[in-house]
């Protein structure tokens, strides 16, 4: 298959946010009385966001949010925004050597504000442009449903089954593999343990990369 269009999850794939996302979640989870570790909190809540990602944590507790897990959440959320967040090793590199041609977007389960925050952080706004994608905002129903590459791969005027999606998540990964594109997963950021490569081969990805030279070979 000769890839005519590239779509990027975020978090995880393109900015190191995911083992500072969810370390930070399973100290907060435990200091609030329900003892969470950082494997568990990456394998239940990571890739999700908004009334899926809540609906999650109230299942793993048994009850639903107390008001003091939010007002953390947001004051960490607030400085990160502030601070910002270190690429994936490559990424930057990578994005910046494709064809300026050849369509791309991101497809994310955050905010548009999150991503295009911290695109500018790591200097690839421009790579993207308009082309940033949301799960809370801009399908009904977000990831593990396929919708959100759907409308992205729509968005950049692709065919879904020409396109290219690199995802790190078991999360993200459903969705992506559901879509119909191909599907890479990405094992680059520092939150995939051993054996998360075989986690996204089980999911039915097409392939796994383990850093972004990986990605270019199987792309060229």
């Amino acid at each position: 298959m000769k890839v005519a269009g590239l779509i990027f999850d975020f978090d995880g794939v393109l900015i190191e946010s995911e083992f500072a996302g969810n370390r930070h979640l399973a100290e907060l989870l435990t200091r609030l009385g329900y003892p969470t570790t950082l494997e568990q909190s990456m394998a239940r809540f990571m890739g999700l966001s908004g009334a899926d990602f809540v609906a999650a944590v109230e299942r793993w507790i048994g009850r639903p949010l107390p008001s003091d897990f939010s007002v953390a959440r947001a004051a960490e959320d607030a400085r990160i925004m502030a601070e910002g967040i270190d690429p994936v090793m490559g990424a930057v590199e990578f994005v910046r050597h494709l064809p300026p041609a050849l369509p791309r977007a991101i497809a994310s389960s955050s905010s548009t504000r999150w991503i295009n925050r911290h695109l500018g952080h790591i200097g690839l706004s421009a790579a993207f442009g308009a082309h940033v994608y949301s799960g809370k905002e801009h399908v009904v129903r977000g990831k593990p449903a396929p919708d959100l590459y759907l409308h992205a791969a729509a968005a950049i005027g692709v065919p879904i089954e020409r396109c290219a999606i690199i995802e790190d998540s078991a999360v993200g990964a459903t969705g992506a593999v559901a879509s119909g594109a191909y599907v890479i997963g990405l094992c680059a950021g520092s939150h995939c343990a051993d054996g998360h490569d075989a986690v996204l081969r089980a999911i039915g990805v097409d392939a796994i990369a383990h850093d972004f030279a990986e990605v270019a070979r199987l792309l060229a």
